[in-house]
């Protein structure tokens, strides 16, 4: 295994939004790029993190995300809203459409907020969880270009399609949140796993051949969520796909450019929808509150299973819990990432992160 160097917090957050902004980023860009990626590196969502800085500044330079955009959003009627991004770097779309539900769910009881012509957003867990700091249930779902086959399928079909969730957890550290991959594992995680020299687990890819393999660099196509019950994450990424290309009037995830290769240049005119439920809205926040403190403490004492690995976790223990490692001791980068912020560091004349 090829090991990670680790970084402080602090430096290696100013160096990711330094970098943003020296590859042409504005300032609202370049700071929910930032955020979104230190999420994902502070609560061990690597494949999502600061891993991506150098894909995300290629994509400003070729012109296929505008660092410069220009987002407007539009009231529907009733409790909805459509943010029209403008090409703009994906994690600022999502935070924007995230902030514009929980303000027409603050009045409504309820806002959904469709996004158009985005790109990448990262890791979706940082807007739901933005949403359950501010007391409501947040959902956030994007469609991306096809790397998943379907249930019997060969070819890439649906992209990853993410699903996360935030719920406000009152008197607890932490909300709830639940973030996943339609997918067996996201292919950014393949990546991730080729730097670090790591075997896939069984049954999340296929090579060229329609064949499974542990080998991520043989990994061509990436498998549904379910192993033999695969129909279930087919049938999510689905749902996934609906809320964001017809309900968007954006491109389906096989007419989506992809991430990685050659840019074209063009915006990828992704979609995305963005939901927030007001708890006060349905039931008074004690009675919420009590029931949230019930469930959780019940999952946290549930029995483990015999030869278990360890015990039942609520959906986001686990992250905690290496945020809290990595607020002590770094955050690890991957050696392909580390020589990529050295390059960064020469072109852009900036100071590299501290070792942690």
């Amino acid at each position: 295994m090829n090991e990670p160097q680790r970084y402080t917090i602090a430096s290696l957050e100013a160096f990711v939004e330094s970098a943003l902004l020296a590859g042409g980023a504005d300032a609202p860009s370049a700071r929910a790029a930032t955020r979104a990626m230190m999420h994902g590196s502070r609560l061990g969502v690597d494949s999502h993190g600061v891993r991506l800085l150098p894909y995300y500044l290629s994509v400003i330079a070729s012109g296929e995300v505008n660092g410069v955009p220009q987002l407007v959003v539009e009231r529907g009627s009733g409790a909805t809203a459509v943010l029209d991004a403008d090409g703009a770097i994906g994690h600022l779309a999502c935070y924007r459409a995230m902030e514009e539900a929980v303000d027409i769910a603050t009045s409504q009881g309820i806002g959904a907020v469709t996004i158009r012509r985005m790109s990448h957003m990262g890791a979706a867990g940082a807007y739901a969880l933005w949403a359950a700091e501010q007391g409501h249930i947040g959902l956030l779902v994007a469609n991306s270009d096809a790397a998943v086959r379907l249930f019997d399928g060969r070819n890439a079909f649906h992209g990853t399609s993410p699903i996360a969730v935030g719920a406000p957890a009152p008197g607890q550290d932490r909300p709830w949140l639940l973030d996943m991959a339609t997918s067996a594992i996201p292919m950014n995680r393949v990546l991730l796993y080729r730097s670090l020299g790591v075997a896939l687990p069984d049954g999340v890819a296929v090579d060229e051949t329609g064949r499974p393999t542990n080998d991520a660099d043989a990994a061509r196509v990436l498998s549904p969520l379910g192993a033999a019950q695969g129909y279930k994450g087919a049938g999510l990424a689905g749902l996934v796909e609906i809320l964001s290309a017809p309900l968007t009037g954006m491109l389906l995830s096989t007419e989506l450019s992809p991430m990685y290769g050659a840019s074209t240049g063009k915006p990828r005119d992704m979609g995305g929808f963005a939901l927030a439920i007001n708890p006060a809205a349905f039931v008074g926040p004690e009675i919420y509150g009590a029931i949230m403190a019930r469930y959780l403490a019940n999952i946290r004492a549930a029995e483990p299973a015999e030869g278990a690995s360890g015990k039942p976790m609520a959906p986001g223990d686990r992250e905690w819990a290496v945020e809290a490692e990595r607020l002590r001791n770094g955050v690890p980068v991957d050696p392909v990432s580390v020589a990529a912020f050295a390059e960064l560091s020469a072109r852009y004349g900036l100071t590299l992160p501290e070792r942690a």
